[in-house]
C-alpha cells in the first residue's frame, strides 16, 4: 500500500493544505494521519471514501489500481 501513502501525500501537497488540517476534517489525531502518509496505517472504508470525496479522485486512483483521477 506504499501507493496509497504516496499519492495520499501528493494530493495534500498538491492543495496545500496540512497534516493537521486533514486530522481534522477526517476527525482523526494527527499522528493517525501522519501514518496514513507514512504508510504504517490506512483509512477504514468512511475514511478512503471522504479522503477521495476530498481530493475529487477515485478510490481506485488512491489505492493504487488506477491511475486515472
Amino acid at each position: 500500500m506504499v501507493k496509497f501513502a504516496e499519492r495520499l501525500h501528493e494530493l495534500r501537497t498538491e492543495k496545500k493544505v496540512t497534516q493537521r488540517e486533514m486530522a481534522e476534517f477526517l476527525q482523526i489525531k494527527i499522528r493517525s494521519y501522519q501514518h496514513y502518509e507514512g504508510g504504517g496505517r490506512r483509512p477504514d472504508f468512511e475514511g478512503l471514501v471522504a479522503l477521495a470525496d476530498y481530493f475529487d479522485v477515485a478510490t481506485d486512483y488512491l489505492l493504487g489500481r488506477t491511475d486515472q483521477r
